[in-house]
């Protein structure tokens, strides 16, 4: 079997590289569920190209169990190799495509996503897209947007980047007070506002952003995501006590925009991470 499997790899060009894609996914996962979520395919599509796989090299990859998949010894001969080839095919892709016309990818940035946030993500999209040809636009504009996970369509597809808490938000020598600024329109209203308790409001903001600013001006306190309050001047901060409530940001991306090379790129280097 071992030489059988070797001279396979040796001919890349018989096999088409998803099926090898298709297989680090399940092999890392070691659920077909989970693989093909990741892939963003059908279970069944992601189950006969693991079929055609192992018809192929005529070896059963993965053993079937009730929850998940137990990986063969013939899949862990495969694995590192399978690695190998799908990196080199990846780089001489990216070989031949330099030089060539820059790749575009438009991507929107909701708003209350941390300065930092912002950087972080345009960092990563420049690593994973060659020849990046970058547009940011305000709101749910673009091939993509970076957005707090409570944002996300139901059309949509979510892959997180960071979580954090709230914390409670103070402008700089001042002391909770029950004063307490909020942000109705915002969809973390309804979870903030048994933090708030009893307290007096004395203001309401259109966006975390601007209420982060009524709270430096010394207007009152309010519960911000932490990657707000890091960075403005003439804030303090503190964690909540207990359970505090979270958020995840992320990418927000449609089906129907996977077709498109840098976002199929940015996906795919997301997964990977």
């Amino acid at each position: 079997m071992k030489n059988g499997l070797f001279l396979w790899l040796a001919s890349v060009l018989s096999m088409d590289i998803r099926h090898l894609k298709a297989f680090i996914a399940v092999f890392e996962a070691r659920n077909i569920t989970v693989a093909a979520q990741r892939l963003c395919v059908a279970q069944p599509t992601l189950s006969v190209t693991i079929r055609q796989l192992e018809d192929d090299l005529g070896a059963e990859l993965f053993l079937r169990q009730a929850r998940g998949v137990e990986v063969s010894e013939q899949a862990r001969e495969l694995y590192p190799q399978a690695c190998r080839m799908v990196a080199e095919a990846d780089a001489l892709r990216l070989r031949f495509r330099q030089g060539q016309e820059r790749v575009p990818l438009a991507l929107g940035i909701e708003a209350d996503i941390a300065p930092a946030q912002v950087e972080a993500c345009v960092r990563l999209a420049s690593q994973a897209v060659a020849g990046l040809q970058l547009t940011l636009l305000a709101g749910c504009d673009g091939d993509a947007r970076l957005a707090d996970e409570a944002q996300r369509c139901e059309d949509e597809l979510f892959l997180p980047l960071w979580e954090e808490a709230f914390v409670l938000v103070m402008a700089t020598g001042s002391q909770p007070d029950g004063r307490w600024i909020t942000c109705p329109q915002h969809p973390s209203h309804q979870r903030l506002m048994g933090l708030y308790g009893e307290g007096e409001q004395v203001g309401q903001a259109g966006s975390l952003q601007l209420a982060l600013a009524m709270v430096a001006a010394g207007l009152g306190a309010a519960w911000l995501p932490q990657s707000l309050a890091e960075r403005c001047p003439g804030v303090y901060w503190r964690p909540g006590s207990g359970l505090a409530l979270r958020r995840r940001v992320g990418l927000c991306i449609t089906h129907e925009a996977l077709s498109l090379p840098a976002v199929a790129a940015l996906h795919q280097a997301l997964n990977r991470a």
